[in-house]
């Protein structure tokens, strides 16, 4: 299988095409956020406030980049269990968020949120930290900067290694999967 090349921010027509266990490789701008910066926007949308970026069209990786060394912008760049943002995650698909990159299942509010509005949840392999550290070209810390590793990040990153974990059709590589080794 050849890896489908895509570059943020993500368009409707892109993530249309893309199905469950695709393989893509991400360059343009993502950013990171883990959940204590969900906590936080989850709060500010619920008090009506302004969000402190645009969330439109955007790429949310659930990673806490550790620092950065000699000569890299930052140092590994490892997936987060993502079913510890899912209470938060509709509320930010909502309000623009056409991606996110995590590792592990999606609970089913999300997966409908998903389809609703036509996002798409990429999962990163878990032990490539350090292979996906050095993908990132470039980091700044763009909100909540008082949250150390976990403030939300704008990464530009190049040819960055994810799958298609759920498409918004309804795909799920991990039920495909399993249904799969069961015949």
């Amino acid at each position: 299988m050849t890896a489908i090349s895509l570059t943020t921010p993500l368009v409707p027509a892109e993530i249309e095409r893309l199905r469950a266990g695709d393989e893509v490789l991400l360059s343009g701008v993502i950013y990171t956020a883990r959940d204590a910066a969900h906590e936080r926007l989850a709060r500010l949308i619920a008090a009506g406030g302004a969000l402190p970026l645009d969330l439109g069209g955007v790429i949310i990786y659930y990673c806490g980049p550790t620092p950065a060394r000699p000569g890299r912008p930052i140092g590994s760049a490892g997936p987060t269990t993502a079913s510890r943002m899912d209470p938060y995650a509709p509320a930010l698909l909502e309000r623009g968020v056409r991606g996110m990159i995590g590792k592990g299942r999606r609970s089913a509010a999300v997966k409908t949120a998903i389809r609703h509005f036509g996002a798409v949840y990429f999962a990163a392999v878990e032990g490539t930290a350090a292979l996906l550290g050095r993908r990132v070209q470039s980091s700044e810390i763009v909100a909540f900067p008082d949250l150390g590793a976990e403030a939300v990040h704008r990464l530009v990153v190049e040819r960055f290694p994810v799958v298609v974990a759920n498409d918004c059709r309804g795909g799920d590589v991990y039920d495909d999967g399993l249904a799969k080794f069961r015949r």
